[in-house]
């Protein structure tokens, strides 16, 4: 073979390998609304979930996953912003996370940024209370199912009046065909955009699709409600508030509470216990099918061996457990969530205790996908762990939830969770605490925070770490902003420069990034008001004194 004709067969021979290492992963984000870790594959023996239970099987799975506040909102901002709800100072229902960061860069548009086409399907931020769509997050108009809730017409016959407007029963269970209902709808669409992204392979897509159940009201076909004995179900072993908790620490049910067939105060009756039980496993196997079905589209089309798959609840639930319903609490049953990653190349069928939190998937599908990371996240990439299951990249997570004016700050590590109960800005000494040790009270029945005040100390001091919680933005503050270049957050500013978190910068640090390369250096020895050549926050946060 002549020299000519052995190049362009080494050509030939490399051009498609070339390609493929080039090939940029897709993403498809599996959102499920308040399911936690009830699930086969989490362990649960009455559970009927094959379909996630086959993901676990590939993927590496979290058994320390935490959400940053348990309740819809907040918790879908921090996964898409990857800031915490205490750094946007957003923790109810209502109020829209561009109203606190108008410049924030959604983790969609930081793969749009680099030619990905990013499409949202039923719910991934939160719509509804006066909380709106965010259309600079997607390449297409966010798509929902039509069609009514209930199905049967003794859902609706007594309707329960409420501050979120009228509601029917807490369950139903129609002999209907899965499409039927909402997550049987969005699992067909997906199968359709999974159809469309495969013909178009030139771009790699951000699929996002968020199934609606088990949040209430408890609604599946009734085949999957026929998957469970009820005579069967289990119920919770410890129904009492914790020993010594303050008194606003726990919630009884006030979400549950606005259906038309529960009782408005006072314990919930074994029976109808039981029914509910049923009806949050009958949901999330209904739901789990659907997943299955869009799951196996991705394998028929041949997409799945490039394509990251994430499957995230928003936070759990409790079913009972201290005589409690919902989320909407800092307790272990509320915060702890389902992750599974099945990506390429990583580790499967494999699990990881290492602590994690919802604000760690945007740099960590960055990192794997190749995407560059905007400054100033509050989340820390995994995607280490992907590749070695026994690698840890935090000592604790943080989550929140408040009671009025209070703010309870979580700290979890592998052992404790300490709760800081303050109102934002107030003293230190102002706080009361929560304190569990899930290595000799896993079920939580006794608040150790009075008995222990040397893990309290050192529990506060993991959460000194983190800056204090900023209030909840008044309607004022929350106002649309107007046309113009937003506020600078100098503090973000500081710590997004700070690579060695020493508290200083050096000139190299101080010069990452700036938009005026030539004028900056002078700015340095200006702001360096004591001389040392470095730049602490202060010097930084307030350049000239101001």
């Amino acid at each position: 073979m002549n020299p000519r004709s052995l190049l362009v067969a080494v050509l030939c021979f490399l051009g498609p390998v070339s390609a493929r290492a080039a090939e940029k992963p897709n993403v498809l984000l599996l959102c499920i609304d308040d399911l936690k870790p009830l699930l086969g594959c989490y362990g649960d023996s009455v559970a009927k979930t094959p379909a996630i239970d086959a993901l676990a099987a590939r993927s590496v799975q979290f058994t320390s996953a935490y959400c940053n506040q348990a309740v819809c909102a907040p918790s879908r901002n921090a996964l898409l912003t990857g800031l915490h709800p205490q750094s946007l100072g957003i923790y109810d229902l209502g109020t829209n996370f561009r109203k606190s960061r108008p410049d924030a860069v959604t983790v969609t548009q930081a793969f749009m940024k680099e030619g990905y086409r990013a499409e949202g399907l039923g719910k991934i931020l939160h719509v509804g209370h006066g909380n709106y769509e965010d259309a600079a997050s997607w390449s297409v108009d966010p798509w929902k199912p039509k069609g009514p809730q209930y199905l049967l017409k003794a859902s609706t016959s007594d309707l329960r009046d409420g501050k979120n407007g009228a509601r029917g029963a807490a369950t139903e269970a129609a002999d209907v065909d899965d499409s039927a209902y909402g997550d049987g709808k969005i699992a067909d669409e997906a199968i359709q955009r999974l159809r469309a992204a495969k013909r178009k392979p030139e771009t790699p897509f951000f699929l996002a699709v968020g199934f609606l159940k088990p949040h209430l009201p408890f609604i599946a076909p009734k085949k999957y409600w026929d998957l469970y004995d009820p005579e069967a179900i289990p119920l919770a072993e410890v129904r009492e508030v914790p020993e010594g908790a303050p008194s606003y620490a726990p919630q009884f049910g006030g979400e549950l509470r606005q259906y038309s067939d529960i009782p408005k105060s006072g314990a919930l009756p074994d029976d109808l216990q039981r029914k509910l039980v049923h009806g949050y496993y009958a949901a999330t196997s209904y739901t789990d099918a659907q997943i299955g079905r869009v799951l196996a589209e991705l394998d028929r089309l041949g997409l799945a061996e490039n394509t990251i798959v994430v499957l995230w609840g928003d936070h759990g639930w409790h079913l009972g457990d201290h005589g409690m319903w919902c989320k909407h609490t800092n307790y272990e049953q509320a915060a702890r969530i389902p992750l599974l990653v099945a990506a390429p190349g990583a580790k499967q069928g494999v699990k990881s205790a290492s602590l994690v939190e919802t604000v760690d998937l945007y740099p960590t599908l960055c990192e794997r996908a190749g995407v560059a990371v905007p400054e100033g996240l509050d989340g820390r990439s995994f995607a280490a762990i992907l590749g070695d299951p026994g690698h840890t990249t935090r000592d604790h997570v943080i989550h929140v939830y408040p009671r009025g004016q209070r703010l309870g700050r979580a700290i979890r590590t592998d052992r404790y969770r300490l709760v800081e109960w303050k109102v934002p800005g107030e003293a230190a000494e102002s706080a009361e605490f929560e304190l569990y040790d899930y290595k000799t009270d896993p079920l939580e029945t006794k608040n150790l925070a009075a008995e222990q005040s040397a893990t309290v100390a050192k529990l506060r001091a993991l959460l000194a770490i983190h800056p204090e919680a900023k209030p909840q933005i008044s309607a004022k503050a929350a106002a649309k902003p107007k046309p113009g270049k937003p506020p600078l957050d100098r503090n973000r500013m500081f710590d997004s420069r700070d690579a060695d978190k020493d508290g200083k910068l050096t000139l190299e640090e101080f010069l990452k990034g700036q938009p005026d390369p030539d004028e900056a250096p002078k700015r340095f020895p200006r702001f360096d008001t004591s001389g040392d050549g470095f730049l602490s926050r202060e010097e930084f946060v307030r350049p000239d004194g101001k």
